[in-house]
């Protein structure tokens, strides 16, 4: 059998496809959105704390922090998210219930922390220390000049790297189904899998992967046109109403002058039909001559008034 027709059929299977549609656009797609959205918002508060901490001073603060991120950027996302799901399962019994999600939703928020703590804090360190000592100089506190000054510009200096940790968060939702999932509570990957399962045809797979794309290409280019808004701000534009007058003025084309019109010379800045002063005649040797005295006297004052 041909080698391209095989994979056409295995992963491009249009009938496959449009079998696993309406049950991941009703099912897979929000329960993905549910788990990267949430577990992108905790994971960003954690990671933003976890990010001051190691830049703190204290050492007590900051030693921690550090070895959080340490641990939870060298376990495999797949080892931490079994060892949160299946270590405090007994413990989410008794307080979500057989549900699954708040588990998964919390391993993915510890790793999505450990990373957004390491951006975040290089975004902070990355502004001049200029800004802190200016913010202090002018009142604040260290509190208020970290919250108010700082960390806002810190963060958007790293917005995209913040918004490539979210890609992958959406990427790593997809790891949630070795707790156990329902019918009701699949997310995207993991009904392409059963569908493939099923059917043994991998063009549900193939789709959600599309899925996935849709969801992150879009997202990579919005976050980039924010950033490039935030460095460079908006274009300047003319204001409409000179933009009016212009085209006014050009269709109307230029003005008659009459005599009693009050239209003001060009050339002088006086009405027309006033009397010019008369012109200065330059003699011979009127150049070659010297100036009085009194008038040199009285430009020497003006000269040392001027330098007082």
């Amino acid at each position: 059998m041909d080698p391209l027709s095989t994979l056409w059929e295995t992963f491009f299977d249009a009938d496959a496809m449009r079998e696993a549609l309406p049950e991941m656009l009703t099912v897979g797609l929000p329960n993905t959105l549910i788990l990267a959205v949430s577990a992108a918002l905790l994971g960003s508060v954690l990671g933003l704390l976890l990010a001051v901490a190691g830049i703190s001073r204290t050492r007590w603060l900051r030693w921690p922090a550090r070895v959080y991120t340490d641990v939870f950027r060298g376990l495999p996302a797949a080892a931490t998210i079994l060892l949160i799901g299946v270590g405090l399962a007994p413990l989410g019994m008794q307080v979500w219930g057989p549900d699954p999600y708040p588990l998964g939703i919390l391993a993915l928020s510890l790793i999505a922390a450990a990373y957004i703590g390491e951006i975040f804090r290089s975004g902070i360190q990355s502004v001049e220390a200029a800004q802190l000592e200016g913010a202090r100089a002018l009142g604040f506190s260290w509190s208020d000049a970290m919250r108010l000054v700082i960390i806002p510009q810190g963060i958007r200096r790293v917005l995209p790297a913040w918004v490539n940790q979210l890609i992958a968060l959406i990427k790593d939702s997809s790891l949630v189904y070795f707790l156990g999932l329902v019918a009701s509570q699949r997310e995207l990957f993991r009904i392409g899998q059963d569908y493939a399962a099923t059917t043994g045809n991998e063009s549900a797979l193939l789709l959600a992967g599309l899925f996935y794309l849709a969801l992150t290409v879009p997202l990579t280019h919005v976050v980039n046109w924010i950033d490039r808004r935030l460095r460079h701000g908006r274009p300047a534009t003319a204001p409409a109403d000179e933009d009016e007058d212009d085209d006014t003025s050009a269709l109307s084309g230029p003005r008659k002058e009459n005599g009693d019109d009050h239209h003001r010379d060009d050339h002088l800045g006086q009405p027309a039909g006033a009397r010019r002063p008369p012109r200065l005649r330059t003699e011979p040797g009127a150049a070659r001559r010297r100036p009085h005295r009194r008038a040199r006297r009285d430009g020497l004052r003006d000269r040392a008034v001027r330098v007082r």
